[in-house]
């Protein structure tokens, strides 16, 4: 019987970083979540990059197997930018980065997006540098849109989500889990810088067991 794989993590509190985490061990074993094109499709819609209706109009077009050669296309960039986060995270990017990046912007000079303006949805306030809320004079607001052309498209959200950890996150502030094992890696947002863990309820927890054993072998003795 084939083992169940768990849902993915989305933890990072960024995009980029949870593409990384698409391939992890959480728990001792590691899970591939991106083993082919419907698996691919599925977490870029559990990570909210890519609306169902791109995926419903691609796959009007997409010729057998296109999705899967996506998907290996992505495993590719993931992989590279695994080492590029593990080579640079705990320090601030310098300029001289850019020079590793070049795969990166290969990718997102054929992305094809554009900006329209729509309507705002309802509701929706402003708040100004003191923090107070108003209701906004117009009801119309710029957004960013794209041509989803073909199923190579679906890398082109997830190389903007790269490009916007390396431009406007700091990388000091990049972590790996310290649970045993794990290998997610995560934005530190916590006051303090103090995060250690990829959750609470999974290394955390099991960190804390661990202590605990720990101390009752010491107390026995």
């Amino acid at each position: 019987m084939a083992v169940q794989r768990p849902a993915p993590f989305f933890v990072a509190d960024s995009p980029g970083l949870d593409f990384l985490n698409s391939r992890a061990i959480p728990v001792d074993v590691e899970v591939e979540w991106i083993e082919s094109g419907e698996d691919f499709i599925a977490w870029l819609l559990g990570a909210r990059l890519v609306p169902s209706e791109a995926i419903a109009e691609l796959r009007k077009t997409a010729v057998p197997g296109e999705f899967d050669a996506v998907a290996a296309q992505a495993r590719k960039l993931r992989e590279w930018f695994r080492e590029f986060v593990k080579a640079h995270r705990g320090r601030a990017l310098k300029p001289k980065a850019l020079q590793e990046l070049e795969p990166l912007n290969r990718v997102l000079a054929r992305d094809d997006e554009f900006g329209q303006v729509v309507a705002r949805e309802a509701g929706r306030k402003k708040s100004d540098k003191d923090g107070q809320s108003d209701l906004l004079v117009s009801g119309l607001v710029w957004r960013r849109q794209r041509r989803w052309r073909s199923p190579d498209a679906l890398l082109f959200p997830i190389a903007k989500a790269m490009a916007q950890l390396v431009c406007e996150e700091d990388f000091k502030h990049v972590k790996a889990c310290e649970g045993h094992q794990c290998t997610i890696v995560f934005i530190d947002r916590t006051r303090g810088h103090h995060r250690r863990w990829c959750s609470m309820a999974v290394c955390g927890n099991r960190a804390k067991q661990a202590a605990y054993r720990a101390r009752a072998v010491r107390a026995r003795k």
